[in-house]
């Protein structure tokens, strides 16, 4: 059910707290995001974590906001030697512990702070987590606190250590902490900040919620002493090959026989040996007995590795190639039309972030359901859930990092931020065959430096993983006549020089003009490259009718049913144009459903909602989801 709009008193107590915390001192703990915005204590990304799971540490963590940073600053801003991360215990009646985890309330993990209570709503601040668990561990394995996101800046101790820090809101991370458990009550303390920084990425502005908390899974993984800790395998862009590398971890990582093998009946396989550094290429001739993926046929194979008596891993895995040629998107060296849509990483039927498997699958069948072979998860890293469903429905994804809007783009904490969002999106997807591109950006402006970022970010993808397309959402420069009237639409944003796929966000209709200027207006593109429209969309409260038409007899009020259907109606016909004249190939509208933005007051149509979904917050279909759906099965019926 969903959760009641919040009273003006809980909106107005809201507000107060988020305004104190904005003004007061930035703490400096550990791991302080300005001095160290790479992280510490890391250690490098675990592939394929969640088959490692020897303990999971979900359910209720005891939780202290800390609006003041009460637990790691001294009255006069000073760090404290003794903060909340000791986690102590009253044992003496004269002891001053002004905090106790035990006592307090708990929150659901994985889950947002926001959509739990009430009086967080609109918090943004520190908030410490706190759980207890028992671990019985064994000489022979090693052991890794992992954490599927927390948003945005974690510090974590464990039994009082401190063990690191990480600065991103959207991807995984782990500790080792091998020697540090013990058998019984191990305290385990997650520091989260979701304040906004100018430094951040993203920024201070955006239009979605800033949910705080621990957003997904946690849990103690295991492993032998020597492990596969990283590896890739995918086909090669003229599918001739199986190409890509294993990475042990450990003392024995060198000079070790690694078997892979794909596919059961049949199936292929090579053997290689580590270097000194415990790493080897790989390359095994393909079968063509092995199916490709696709969205009409999402096969996936069986992938085993086997690093000689020291570890083995598992994983279902899809194989196929993308590419462009000229305007084209070739997929499996077949021209493909994408057939999209956006969203965000919000629960289908219930408040807060979607973290879990069943929320991927509901999210993305409707987008099934609606027509889609493509979505595009903005604006962000989502959880590793939906590009696992993504797989095995056969939705090809845009997946985006939040350089978003305007950031400081010059400062170097600034980029080391957007490529740690980067190369840690790479690192956890890169074997998921239903990743075609990689975005680095939305909606920035062209200026020098700004296209300076993207074009380096560009070329640290491309560097990771050679084998997707790059691209980014940008906006797109418009021509008038003498009437005013729109003349001409041009796509020229720098940065489609380094993207692989042209990309823009269009809302003619909505914040300017009107879709009746839609018809036959040129479009023209700098560079002889695949286009999509990357967003397109309108505002419509769901159930909002009027009966308001203009002297023409179109819709005309807008936030209506009515206005909507117009609005898509005339937006799909431009789209079959130049699709028609082989200038689109593919488009993924704004949005699948209704979702939280602090952006959007407007009471009794937004009331804290962006109204540009086909579905609404609770699930009721819009009159505008029928409208795209009707499209989209043309197409398919027209093979695209």
């Amino acid at each position: 059910m969903p959760v009641p709009f919040r009273t003006l008193s809980t909106l107005i107590a809201g507000i107060i707290l988020l305004m104190s915390t904005q003004a007061i001192a930035q703490p400096t703990p550990p791991g302080d995001p300005i001095t160290s915005p790479q992280g510490q204590g890391l250690h490098a990304p675990i592939t394929s974590a969640q088959d490692r799971v020897a303990l999971s540490l979900n359910g209720q963590w005891n939780h202290i906001p800390d609006p003041f940073d009460n637990g790691s600053l001294t009255h006069l801003s000073q760090p404290l030697n003794q903060g909340y991360w000791e986690d102590q215990q009253r044992t003496d009646p004269e002891q001053r512990i002004e905090y106790n985890f035990q006592n307090a309330q708990p929150l659901k993990v994985p889950g947002d702070w926001n959509s739990q209570r009430d009086d967080l709503f609109f918090y943004e601040g520190t908030l410490w987590y706190q759980r207890s668990f028992d671990f019985e561990s064994t000489d022979s394995k090693r052991h890794f606190l992992h954490f599927g996101a927390v948003n945005r800046h974690a510090d974590v101790w464990i039994n009082g250590e401190y063990l690191g820090s990480h600065h991103v809101g959207f991807t995984p991370f782990s500790f080792e902490i091998t020697s540090k458990l013990k058998p019984t009550n191990n305290s385990l303390v997650v520091r989260v900040d979701n304040r906004r920084r100018a430094e951040d990425v993203p920024a201070m502005r955006t239009d979605w919620w800033n949910y705080g908390g621990i957003t997904r899974d946690v849990a103690i993984l295991e492993t032998s002493s020597t492990f596969i800790r990283a590896w890739e395998v995918q086909l090669n862009k003229d599918a001739t090959k199986a190409t890509g590398w294993i990475q042990l971890d450990g003392p024995n990582a060198s000079n070790q026989k690694c078997t892979i093998a794909i596919g059961d009946s049949p199936s292929i396989q090579t053997t290689v040996q580590t270097d000194p550094n415990g790493h080897a290429q790989l390359s095994i001739p393909w079968s063509k007995d092995l199916a490709l993926w696709s969205p009409e046929s999402p096969t996936l194979h069986k992938v085993n590795i086997t690093a000689a008596s020291v570890d083995k891993v598992q994983d279902q895995i899809g194989f196929r190639t993308i590419a462009t040629q000229g305007r084209n998107i070739l997929l499996n060296n077949q021209p493909v039309f994408l057939r999209g849509i956006c969203l965000h990483e919000e629960a289908p039927d219930r408040e807060g972030r979607a973290y879990s498997e069943a929320d991927a699958r509901k999210l993305l069948s409707s987008a099934k359901e609606l027509g889609c072979n493509y979505v595009r998860l903005a604006h962000y890293t989502h959880n590793e859930h939906m590009l696992k469903v993504a797989d095995e429905l056969g939705l090809m994804v845009w997946a985006e990092i939040p350089v978003y809007w305007v950031l400081d783009f010059e400062n170097p904490v600034t980029r080391t931020y957007a490529q740690t969002h980067l190369t840690e999106m790479i690192d956890r997807d890169r074997n998921r065959a239903s990743v075609i591109i990689w975005s680095v950006g939305n909606e920035n402006q062209g200026s020098e430096i700004q296209t300076a970022l993207r074009r380096d970010l560009a070329a640290v993808a491309r560097a990771s993983d050679p084998s997707r397309l790059i691209s980014a959402a940008c906006f797109v420069r418009m021509t008038r006549g003498d009437d005013g009237n729109l003349n001409g639409v041009f796509v020229d944003d720098p940065f489609g020089e380094f993207a692989d796929i042209l990309a823009i966000n269009e809302y003619i209709g909505w914040y300017h003009d009107s879709t009746d200027q839609l018809a036959n207006l040129p479009l023209q593109t700098a560079w002889e490259k695949p286009l999509i429209f990357s967003e397109f969309g309108v505002g419509v409260k769901q159930g909002l009718h009027s009966d308001s038409v203009d002297s023409d007899g179109n819709a005309n009020e807008i936030w209506t049913e009515e206005f909507g259907i117009r609005f898509y109606q005339d937006q799909l016909a431009w789209c079959n144009e130049l699709k028609e004249a082989n200038l689109l190939q593919g488009l993924s509208p704004w949005i699948l459903k209704d979702f939280r933005s602090p952006r959007r007051p407007l009471a009794k149509i937004q009331d804290w909602y962006n109204r540009k979904g086909l579905i609404s917050e609770t699930g009721q279909k819009k009159q505008v989801y029928s409208v795209l759906q009707k499209q989209y099965q043309s197409w398919i019926n027209n093979q695209d």
